[in-house]
């Protein structure tokens, strides 16, 4: 297929699957009404939580700029409530939410970390399915606004906000940072432009680091790249300013198409996989409904067209709004590259070769101009990809054993 046949589908593709996000209601007839879905696709993070025998609270902050955020809490394990417990904060990528840390049941990062003596703190960031609020806006009838925000503003303004909370409820000095895909993207971009924050990091895990992204290898997020001279406008043009919101029908469809006894099962998995990168043996198929009652869960088109300019230049730096409003807001006329020697937190960067997302060229590249890093780890496995960072079957083995022995260092 030629490049611009390529584009074409692709863009095909694109619109397509913002046309149906923008579906404010959607009607399925028939298709659904004999649907077995599965329980965990239906509850939500609280209630998941729960389910397992473990406690949860839910604690709701508001950013400088207005946004209601929801944090999903699990203050201790299955063994009961001890003393000093250090608090982890688990911050997750973009269309996801505080549910990938607990989909896995017992092997969830979440029910790992509260079982091994840890507080553990689960933001939802702006836009998502649990922080679609806002004091002021509406995210429907005032969209143009209310989405107006890429990971940037995430970084500067949520996070913080989140961070000190954390910070305050628990009475110490520090906290542990683990972040995923966008969810390390937003720290160093915290840590660079509010260096105050350093201080109150214990350390940082970064799960598939996600700053350059020249050698991003994705082909769907490369096609995004590609056209994005023409998505950006033309989505503003006909009002598209959310992506993939988290709707039931997700959940509905998941265990029909893509349960244990659907022949499609293989296209669930390897729309995943296009994405993210191939790796059949690490991904748990019968998880795959559990996951689509969860994911997307929503986001800013902003968030994926900053990444998209990513791609194209090369540089990790602030969104670029054009050449007269880059004068206007920047005084310069492209955006200004953030000072990564700024984050001064000590940071340990996971990454694998088969993550189609964080390339092992744009990590060595991104572990040079971090200010400290403790330690580069690369996961022994050729084909771990960029989701089994939370969904793999073997990341507990291949990954979170190695963190937990990282954190008793701090």
């Amino acid at each position: 297929m030629s490049p611009s046949a390529m584009l074409f589908k692709g863009l095909i593709i694109i619109l397509a699957t913002v046309s149906f996000s923008r579906q404010e209601e959607v009607r399925y007839g028939d298709l659904v009404t004999n649907f077995v879905v599965p329980e965990d696709a239906k509850l939500l993070v609280p209630e998941l939580i729960r389910k397992y025998g473990y406690p949860c609270e839910v604690h709701t902050v508001v950013s400088k700029d207005g946004y209601v955020l929801e944090m999903h809490r699990i203050p201790f394990g299955k063994s009961g409530p001890s003393e000093n417990r250090p608090a982890v904060y688990l911050q997750h990528g973009i269309l996801a939410s505080s549910a990938d840390w607990v989909l896995k049941q017992d092997t969830g990062l979440g029910y790992v970390l509260a079982d091994a003596g840890y507080d553990v703190w689960m933001p939802n960031v702006r836009g998502t399915r649990y922080s679609r609020k806002h004091i002021t806006l509406d995210p429907d009838n005032d969209a143009s606004k209310f989405w107006d925000f890429s990971w940037h503003e995430i970084a500067v303004d949520d996070v913080p906000t989140m961070v000190d909370y954390v910070i305050d409820t628990v009475k110490q000095e520090q906290i542990f940072y683990i972040g995923h895909s966008q969810g390390t993207t937003i720290f160093y971009v915290m840590c660079s432009e509010l260096p105050e924050y350093n201080g109150k990091i214990r350390a940082m895990f970064s799960f598939s680091p996600v700053a350059w992204m020249g050698h991003m290898t994705s082909p769907l997020l490369r096609i995004v790249a590609m056209a994005n001279w023409f998505v950006g406008p033309f989505l503003n043009l006909i009002g598209v300013h959310e992506l993939l919101p988290q709707h039931s029908f997700f959940a509905e469809i998941g265990d029909k198409l893509c349960g244990d006894n659907s022949f499609l099962q293989p296209l669930c998995t390897n729309a995943l996989f296009a994405i993210c990168g191939f790796n059949p043996k690490q991904m748990n198929a019968s998880l795959i409904p559990t996951i689509m009652g969860h994911t997307p869960a929503g986001a800013a088109t902003k968030q994926l067209l900053h990444f998209a300019q990513e791609v194209n230049s090369g540089h990790f730096r602030k969104y670029d709004y054009g050449f007269f409003r880059n004068i206007a807001k920047y005084g310069s006329i492209s955006p200004p590259k953030y000072k990564l020697k700024k984050v001064t937190a000590p940071v340990y960067l996971h990454y694998s070769r088969n993550d189609w997302i964080s390339n092992e060229k744009d990590v060595i590249k991104l572990s040079r101009e971090l200010g400290n890093v403790k330690g580069k780890f690369l996961i022994l496995d050729d084909r771990f990809n960029h989701v089994d960072f939370v969904y793999g079957i073997d990341a507990y083995q291949l990954l979170y054993l190695r963190v937990l022995g990282l954190m008793k260092r701090h």
